[in-house]
């Protein structure tokens, strides 16, 4: 068992030394905190079932377990001594019974919707298989802004090559009082964007310049 890694994952729960509340875990529902802190821990004890000196995870767990009853006391406005008495547990394993942590939520029709914090023993499982899986690959979704910048077609001529935007401020802009609309300003009210993807030309165009000379002129 990596003392380097029993550090790191110590300090994660610590400040200034001592196990600390995570605020941004306040505001959450018990379900949602106990939930949180039995996943994190669940994974790192599988993870490290085939260590012959896995008991060392009892130092990562008791400061797991006092940063949550820190968390649910700090939500409850409690102490800790109180959220223990709440939430603690017991659990049977393949070892004998383990205290842990658990709470529950009642819904109309269905099971109790459980979250459980330790309970784990901490022995080593010299079967356990170890599954290492790739993280699925995010998708990334691009702005439509960019997306259609990508595409590199004009939207008022639908001519494709290097292509710029066109910005207004409002779209109250597009109208003006006894004039009537250009079509650039129909195809930006068309679509309600305050921007429009367009050719050189038609930019041109769009600010009463001459249109750009083609390279045949």
């Amino acid at each position: 068992m990596p003392r380097a890694v029993i550090k790191e994952k110590c300090a994660q729960y610590c400040e200034r030394g001592k196990p600390a509340p995570r605020t941004p875990l306040v505001n959450n529902d018990d379900h949602s905190i106990i939930s949180t802190y039995g996943a994190e821990y669940r994974g790192l004890v599988n993870y490290y079932l085939l260590a012959g000196d896995v008991w060392r995870l009892n130092r990562v767990c008791w400061v797991m377990t006092t940063s949550l009853l820190k968390t649910l006391a700090c939500k409850h406005d409690s102490s800790v001594s109180k959220m223990a008495a709440r939430y603690q547990a017991t659990t049977p394993t393949p070892h004998g019974p383990r205290r842990c942590f658990r709470v529950s939520v009642e819904r109309p029709g269905r099971k109790p919707l459980t979250a459980t914090f330790g309970g784990l023993p901490l022995r080593r499982q010299r079967t356990a298989v170890l599954t290492d899986r790739k993280p699925v690959p995010p998708t990334v979704h691009h702005k439509e802004l960019i997306s259609r910048l990508l595409r590199g077609r004009c939207e008022m001529c639908q001519h494709t090559g290097e292509v710029q935007i066109h910005h207004i401020a409002k779209l109250a802009h597009l109208t003006t009082a006894g004039r009537p609309q250009p079509a650039w300003a129909e195809a930006m009210a068309r679509r309600r964007r305050k921007t429009l993807v367009v050719c050189a030309d038609c930019h041109n165009t769009i600010h009463h310049r001459q249109p750009a000379a083609t390279s045949t002129e």
